[in-house]
């Protein structure tokens, strides 16, 4: 029973974002789709597992022991291989995607492949700590799930903007490198505490303020496409 417990203290985080961002969509996706974008994302978790441990120990040798290490650890360990595998779901999903037509679309399929990456991470890490596990839950339905959701929305909206805005160079690099700066920031914060406790007392302070402002860029991105889907041109014109 207690780890039927611990299960849904991992996944109702995910499963509630699932369906706000869902509920969001003015022109609903396919089930079968938005289900498959969820696998994409569970699926990509044993090669990014086995990716980060060899990036990990080529380039830290184990543990990390100074707040050098752990920016190290949070953009080349966690950032990058994390999102480039994302955005591999995400690009073999869209490719050949019939009801990929709108500018929404390309944030709904990202959050549902980062939301099933962050399904079987959050799953990972409630379930392996039995001792604190209600803790963990907590703070991960906070911040690491809301984290994900937020990547994944800064991806799907460059993603869109290339496809249907702006084919430029910028704009490509965009679509991978402003979800990694933002997971490699929220992740060097977050790991911060473990080399050096008064560190990491103000990187949480500073974790929490930038998630804030995080989620409310994000929000303007949804805004965004859900305008430029609605016949409002002016919205091409803004800087991207």
């Amino acid at each position: 029973m207690d780890t039927l417990i611990m299960f849904a203290a991992a996944l109702l985080p995910v499963i509630f974002l699932l369906i706000y961002i869902c509920r969001q969509d003015p022109q609903p996706e396919p089930i079968s789709w938005l289900v498959k974008a969820v696998m994409y994302g569970v699926g990509i978790c044993i090669p990014v597992a086995m990716l980060e441990m060899a990036i990990e120990q080529a380039m830290l040798g184990g543990s990390p022991t100074d707040l050098f290490d752990t920016t190290i650890q949070a953009f080349f360990v966690a950032a990058l291989p994390e999102e480039s595998f994302k955005l591999l779901a995400l690009w073999l999903l869209l490719r050949k995607n019939p009801y990929f037509d709108e500018h929404f679309d390309g944030i709904v399929y990202a959050v549902c492949v980062g939301l099933g990456f962050a399904a079987v991470e959050n799953v990972f890490f409630v379930v392996g700590e039995e001792g604190n596990w209600m803790g963990v839950a907590v703070s991960r339905a906070l911040l690491a799930v809301p984290g994900h959701y937020a990547f994944a929305v800064l991806m799907g909206y460059y993603y869109s903007v290339y496809r249907f805005v702006d084919h430029s160079s910028r704009t490509a690099a965009c679509v991978l490198l402003v979800p990694v700066v933002a997971h490699g920031v929220y992740d060097a914060l977050a790991l911060s505490g473990t080399v050096n406790p008064y560190v990491g007392g103000i990187g949480t302070i500073v974790l929490i303020y930038f998630c804030v402002k995080m989620h409310k860029f994000a929000k303007t991105k949804i805004v965004e496409h859900i305008a430029r889907d609605q016949g409002d041109n002016s919205i091409d014109r803004l800087e991207i």
